[in-house]
């Protein structure tokens, strides 16, 4: 699992009947300088699954690949799926020596 910071939503005029009741999310996957509070946000995004219902500048911890599309019951076309809202992320980054 990793986390990843919701940029932006998804907007679909059609979907696969397997993902009806979810919706689909931008996502910056987060690194350590973004949990030291630097702001550089990584070159690329993702796209991921989400019926949980996180919002606009949520953290989330996903999931990718085959682990995404566990929760579903049939095989499910999905590269990344949210599987939870993460409240509170307590960070202390490694002293140099």
């Amino acid at each position: 699992m990793r986390l990843g910071k919701v940029i932006g939503k998804v907007t679909m005029s059609k979907q696969t009947d397997s993902l009806k009741g979810g919706r689909w999310l931008f996502v910056w996957p987060i690194n350590r300088q973004m949990l030291a509070g630097q702001p550089t946000p990584p070159e690329w995004s993702l796209v991921c699954y989400d019926n949980l219902g996180a919002g606009l500048g949520d953290t989330i911890g996903y999931v990718e690949g085959r682990e995404a599309a566990q929760p579903f019951e049939k095989d499910t076309p999905i590269d990344a799926y949210n599987a939870m809202i993460v409240d509170k992320v307590n960070y202390t980054p490694p002293r140099k020596s």
